[in-house]
């Protein structure tokens, strides 16, 4: 849901997903003098509960020694940003925010101008459409908060269930939806080992469901197929899943659901069913209701089902693929069309670098390993189009310094804002709370595993790319991949962003850290952050947020995300 206000020269463009409510905010430059910062107060409506939402920073003058971890009201402490997030918001809520521009001294605020908007946010079962994400961010200052920085397998179910955040539920419940031997689940993953949902499709089998999953068995050092294999004995789930033994990387995640052989809706997605997928790093799973792309899917596995070869020159597959999935798509089904790999050539890529390329004001992608030229050449093209991207590591494969530096002088950018994963790590005398690496023992991903683009989400007509593919040669070429791209659907792309955003306000603070201390050795966190408020009336916080050539990109994003751009 969308909805924009501007009273008394105060803005705010409000965007609801289902558990992220992003607020992008606006000032008239007459207003400017003398602003602390906005106050925001907001009000559930259904529990007629309000309060003052809170933040980190304070003003020194006020409190010069919070404890780590520790929250201000932001009617004391106010936020020094065009751009705010409420993270706590529950799906299909109506909630009231009031903003309101302080100014005078830290210890007197005076309250001179605001505006209030209302919005509902989305529920997470949609009628087309429903999108699950993890919190995907065990580094987190919450996480520390809630569970005392321990991994969760100490903490116990309570840990599981908020880093889950509905996202393993989701997909055992709709694995739940094949009630007897009328119904199927048929489907492909790469890593299938988590004992919940494997229990899932055990107790289907049980009520007479017709159970098939192929699995990648592809014998490679670094490949999931002895854990896999391990998991389905464990399961007892053998007699109802097929190896995939050929190929390079059988990489995809989906079930097709489907009642009397007539296929009825299709989880897909970034999440391999593994402790650290689904709880660690983030990812999602996503849930159309459509029988077209439903049969599509289908179609899909039962040709991964044969098992089919991909080291031959020439693979009859990889043509099937292409004619089964062409990109650019001939056909839509409600605004959808999915992508299939391993391909005979990189047209699928292409496709997206040129969704990508006519992007008219924003773009925002994630990428897990690495960003490939063709991306890098649309993110350094000379406009004012705001584009974002959210990455796992800057680098994948050979020449780490050579990506590296070409990433750095994409951050360079004055429209370009790109953050990369990391945790906050502390000395002894540092006033944040200690953040976890990892969930678990040895992981290949720590923080992004998400595949998606998004083009344009705030316009009328959004495009959104998600699926089990990263946006590289490897994943169009050489992978078992699939991908769905979604047209002109509001309600998914609003879902999309405020997770994009969730994220990516969270990361890029840490690595802004990571590179402080790398380039200071011996310094920490405390050294770098600016933990409080500027409240010197001679220094204008507002000014970065109207510099055209500001390297954060804060003017850019102030006028895309409070819609002036």
């Amino acid at each position: 849901m969308r909805r924009r206000v501007r009273r008394s020269g105060v803005t705010i463009n409000a965007v609801a997903g289902n558990h992220v409510v992003m607020l992008g905010l606006n000032i008239d430059n007459s207003l400017r003098r003398g602003l602390r910062g906005f106050a925001i107060r907001r009000t559930d409506v259904a529990a007629e509960e309000t309060f003052w939402m809170r933040g980190q920073k304070t003003f020194k003058s006020l409190e010069p020694t919070p404890a780590a971890g520790e929250q201000f009201s932001s009617r004391e402490h106010p936020f020094q940003s065009f751009q705010w997030s409420d993270y706590s918001a529950k799906p299909d809520q109506e909630y009231t925010y009031e903003v309101i521009a302080l100014y005078g001294k830290p210890a007197a605020l005076e309250e001179r101008h605001s505006a209030s908007v209302t919005v509902r946010t989305e529920p997470v079962v949609g009628a087309d459409h429903t999108i699950f994400f993890n919190r995907g961010s065990p580094a987190t200052q919450e996480y520390a908060r809630r569970f005392l920085n321990k991994w969760p397998s100490k903490v116990g179910q309570a840990a599981y269930d908020w880093l889950s955040r509905g996202l393993v539920e989701g997909i055992c419940d709709f694995i739940a939806r094949a009630k007897n031997e009328r119904w199927s689940l048929k489907g492909a993953f790469y890593e299938f080992q988590w004992p919940s949902v494997l229990d899932a499709f055990g107790e289907a089998k049980k009520r007479g469901v017709k159970v098939s999953i192929v699995f990648d068995d592809i014998d490679n050092p670094t490949g999931p197929h002895q854990k896999n294999e391990d998991a389905i004995e464990a399961e007892k789930l053998k007699s109802v899943t097929i190896p995939r033994t050929n190929g390079t990387l059988m990489h995809n995640k989906f079930i097709v659901l489907s009642e009397n052989n007539k296929p009825r809706a299709v989880l897909f997605g970034s999440t391999n069913l593994t402790e650290n997928g689904l709880y660690g790093h983030a990812n999602c799973a996503h849930i159309v209701e459509d029988e077209d792309v439903a049969e599509k899917y289908l179609t899909f596995y039962e040709k991964l089902r044969e098992d089919p070869e991909t080291s031959t020159q020439v693979s009859d597959y990889k043509h099937w693929t292409i004619e089964q999935t062409p990109a650019p798509a001939k056909k839509f089904s409600n605004g959808m069309a999915a992508v299939f790999s391993p391909r005979a050539d990189l047209d699928a890529l292409g496709w997206y670098a040129e969704m990508a390329t006519a992007a008219k004001k924003g773009l925002f992608m994630t990428f897990a390993f690495g960003m490939n030229e063709q991306f890098r050449n649309v993110y350094s093209t000379d406009d004012d189009i705001l584009r974002m991207g959210l990455m796992e590591k800057e680098w994948n494969g050979a020449n780490k310094e050579k990506q590296i530096a070409a990433i750095r002088k994409l951050q360079a950018r004055p429209n370009v804002v790109i953050a990369v994963g990391n945790r906050i790590p502390l000395s002894e005398f540092d006033q944040w709370l200690g953040e976890l690496e990892r969930i678990t023992g040895h992981v290949n991903v720590h923080w992004i595993h998400t595949k998606f683009a998004l083009i344009d989400p705030l316009s009328n007509d959004p495009v959104v790319i998600t699926g089990s593919a990263n946006f590289s040669d490897a994943s169009t070429k050489t992978n078992d991949e699939n991908m769905l791209v979604i047209k002109k659907n509001k309600r998914v792309a609003d879902i999309y962003l405020g997770e994009f955003m969730r994220l990516h306000s969270h990361y890029a603070f840490r690595q802004a850290v990571k590179i402080f201390l790398e380039q200071n050795p011996g310094k920490s966190p405390d050294d770098f952050a600016q933990r409080f408020l500027v409240e010197d009336k001679d220094e204008d916080w507002t000014k970065s947020y109207f510099d055209r050539d500001d390297r954060q990109a804060r003017m850019t994003r102030r006028l895309y995300f409070a819609g002036d751009s």
